[in-house]
């Protein structure tokens, strides 16, 4: 009885444990999907809470929107040494301009290629003088992330200063090693104080601003201020991948996109953008101006369409009484240069040349 009892007892605990083990197996993935519901629906709802509260606190806080505008922390390329230019490019210095009490800009200055051999070695005095050579100068905006030493921009360097043009490439107020803090008043000054520079050394030789992304609204509020205020007409401005105004080009970019939908969008987002000073009026200032305009713009561009360009070259022309210095060139699509890589078509300098009646 005893045995059988024992036997008994263990059949009975070894039935119930295997049914317990196998049931204990049987639920385990029932048991972590369940238990991983809870953490997905709160990580979901504190997704969502952040897309709907980003467009109210843009518009109450609207300096955040400086932030996204103005992509100064993103210092690419990070390691270099802005003060040695020589490492990335030949023929150039590095010089700092106090462009009002308490801002300091930093600018690199490349001589045209057939300086080249007499540039090696040189001081910064004889770069001062070299700009009077009759060699057209170009001072350079670029766009709203990185330096004057990402690699887009030192191509066009090299392109350009090969074509026979000094070239000035300023880091704005608050980028790379400048000094401030970025605003669009502020890029105005830095611009007018380093043309007034440059215009102080250069003798005859010709002043063109160009433009890059953001950068050329900064060129038509400079030269429409020289215009207004100075009467003063700049030789020529050229813009590369330019918009309309910044309200547009916010529209267009492709982080809006995820808002575009959303309800309130141009009153939270888009409007919010005059809230925080920044207007860029490229398609007001071209009203004004009557230096002869250039507008480049990639079909592929990605980052502001091409549409947008070429509604400013209509603007344009229609405000302009001589329509022949107005002129818009595409690049097609083919060629893949979209929104930063016009710089490496070869042909660009004798397209800009051409426009400028330049031999």
């Amino acid at each position: 009885m005893r045995r059988r009892g024992g036997a008994e007892a263990v059949e009975h605990g070894n039935g119930d444990g295997s049914g317990r083990a196998a049931e204990g197996r049987a639920e385990r993935p029932r048991r972590g999907w369940l238990g991983w519901c809870p953490r997905l629906r709160t990580v979901l709802l504190q997704l969502l809470l952040m897309y709907i509260s980003v467009p109210f606190l843009v518009r109450l806080f609207p300096v955040i929107l400086t932030k996204f505008v103005f992509l100064n922390f993103m210092a690419f390329p990070f390691f270099a040494d802005l003060r040695q230019p020589a490492l990335l490019l030949n023929n150039t210095i590095s010089l700092y301009l106090p462009t009002e009490p308490g801002v300091t800009v930093g600018i690199w200055h490349t001589v045209p290629g057939s300086s080249g051999t007499e540039a090696r070695g040189r001081e910064q005095r004889w770069f001062e003088e070299a700009l009077a050579d009759a060699h057209p100068i170009i001072i350079y905006l670029h766009g709203n992330g990185g330096t004057r030493a990402a690699s887009h921009r030192i191509q066009f360097m090299k392109l350009m200063g090969a074509a026979g043009f000094h070239i000035l490439a300023l880091d704005y107020r608050g980028y790379g090693d400048s000094s401030g803090h970025p605003s669009e008043s502020g890029f105005t000054t830095d611009v007018l104080a380093l043309y007034d520079w440059a215009k102080a050394r250069s003798g005859n030789s010709s002043i063109i601003f160009w433009g890059h992304s953001l950068g050329t609204g900064i060129a038509t509020n400079v030269a429409r201020k020289l215009q207004e205020e100075r009467g003063v007409q700049v030789d020529a401005v050229v813009l590369e991948s330019p918009y309309t105004n910044i309200r547009d080009a916010a529209a267009n970019i492709p982080i809006t996109k995820i808002y575009r939908q959303f309800p309130g969008f141009e009153y939270l987002i888009l409007d919010s953008m005059a809230l925080g000073n920044m207007f860029f009026r490229n398609d007001e200032n071209v009203k004004v101006l009557a230096c002869p305009l250039l507008i480049l713009h990639a079909e592929d561009d990605t980052v502001l369409p091409p549409q947008l360009g070429r509604q400013l070259f209509e603007t344009a022309r229609r405000a302009y009484k001589d329509k022949s210095k107005v002129k818009l060139i595409t690049f097609p699509e083919k060629l893949g240069l979209g929104h930063d890589y016009i710089s490496s078509n070869p042909e660009l300098p004798t397209l800009v040349k051409d426009f400028l009646n330049m031999k």
